[in-house]
């Protein structure tokens, strides 16, 4: 470690990073497909010895997180992916859905974003993420402990005695949602309580409104943020320069086009899609379902590693048009089935108090036929009529949207 970086891994070259990564794809592959019968069958049919690049692992499936909760509910409690033997913890987020906790002493990579933020050792960090049910609390707990800090196992809730241990304990840092650092803050004031020893969080879990990073550092708190998952750990963080967040290290990230596994040009908003390398509960293109998009360059801090611009709202854009349930992977495979096609998105109104669907595709070639050909596909994947409208290339909005639901519901 030194004062500014966690390692040297942080900014060594693109190439190098590349490089080493790339390296490791077969191996680990091979291994996740030997050890867990749910990659197994996920996997089936391809060779775990020719992904040894990138570009190769695109052609790999992704796996949605309601695939996972399907396989989970089959061959409970994992579902087959896990690859490891346990002796850590297991917790049930959401869904819901059920995560192992990984070995080591780190286990959800969370370390470097603790030293980005500025966490040191011997700093006590206020820990206000939940330890009940969900790995919150942990992922923050594990990673402030991992660079030499104590942490004090707030939880949520009860803020009065929250701001009374804070008084006593003069945390140098917290962790736990946006929101709630704002009545932590409050209550102190309110109560005359001194916590002006907090000086710095490292926050996730919600959005971080510019304004709200501004009243913080009025009330000398530097808030930087982190971009984390039960299933992954932390994805990417915020260092002082704070533009975008850089992809943490032993990932590999693809943004790719909603409902598919189809990567979109550098900068155009789309799903974020995670490999890791955990031998214990690996996840191969594993599809978040947050939006996100890549950011030219390096960040200024001096570390190397890809940048996204953070979470940009969520992928599933899953919408029920006439009792019937539109996925984007439905648009995503009328698009494979007319190539002369560019980006596609499906809008959904109401016109005389009835749904109404119509499919806006890019085309350098318009013409009737092509706009019935493409109609009767549109009927044909989702058993729904909806109108086709050829547009010009470039005509679409580069917002990540593939369903627009624009009807009113107030």
């Amino acid at each position: 470690m030194s004062d500014q970086y966690y390692d040297a891994r942080e900014t060594r070259s693109g190439d190098e990073r590349e490089q080493e990564l790339s390296g490791r794809l077969a191996a680990h592959i091979g291994r996740v497909i030997a050890d867990a019968p749910g990659w197994a069958r996920h996997l089936s049919g391809y060779d775990a010895a020719a992904i040894t690049s990138r570009a190769a692992l695109t052609g790999l499936p992704v796996l949605r997180k309601h695939e996972l909760m399907e396989r989970q509910a089959e061959n409970p409690p994992f579902g087959g992916f896990r690859a490891g033997k346990g002796g850590g913890r297991v917790f049930m987020s959401p869904g819901p859905i059920y995560e192992p906790q990984g070995q080591g002493k780190d286990p959800w990579n969370v370390a470097r974003a603790c030293w980005a933020a500025g966490f040191r050792p011997g700093d006590i960090i206020h820990n206000s993420f939940s330890y009940s049910l969900t790995p919150g609390g942990l992922i923050m707990d594990s990673g402030a402990r991992a660079v030499g800090c104590e942490v004090f196992p707030a939880g949520t809730g009860n803020t009065e005695t929250q701001v009374q241990a804070m008084a006593a304990l003069r945390p140098a840092g917290y962790t736990g949602t946006p929101d709630f650092l704002k009545v932590l803050l409050d209550e102190a004031e309110g109560t005359g309580r001194d916590v002006s020893s907090l000086s710095k969080a490292l926050v996730s879990g919600g959005a971080l409104f510019p304004a709200m990073r501004e009243d913080y550092a009025r009330r000398g708190v530097r808030v930087l943020q982190c971009y984390a998952t039960a299933d992954l750990g932390v994805i990417a963080y915020e260092s002082e320069a704070m533009e975008g967040m850089i992809v943490n290290e032993d990932l590999i990230v693809e943004i790719v086009t909603p409902g598919t596994g189809d990567p979109v040009p550098e900068g155009e908003i789309g799903e974020l899609v995670v490999t890791n390398f955990n031998s214990d509960y690996p996840m191969i293109r594993f599809a978040t379902g947050d939006l996100s998009a890549l950011l030219p360059g390096a960040s200024p801090c001096g570390r190397t590693n890809m940048r996204i611009k953070g979470w940009l709202g969520r992928a599933d854009q899953t919408t029920k048009i006439k009792g019937m349930f539109v996925h984007p992977e439905q648009v995503a495979l009328i698009a494979r089935n007319h190539l002369e096609l560019g980006r596609l998105r499906l809008t959904v109104s109401r016109r005389n108090d009835r749904d109404v669907m119509c499919l806006v595709c890019e085309c350098a070639a318009p013409s009737e036929e092509l706009a019935a050909k493409v109609a009767a596909s549109v009927k044909e994947v989702t058993k729904l009529r909806g109108e086709v409208e050829l547009v010009a290339p470039g005509s679409l909005p580069l917002d990540g949207k593939v369903i627009d639901d624009q009807r009113d519901y107030s």
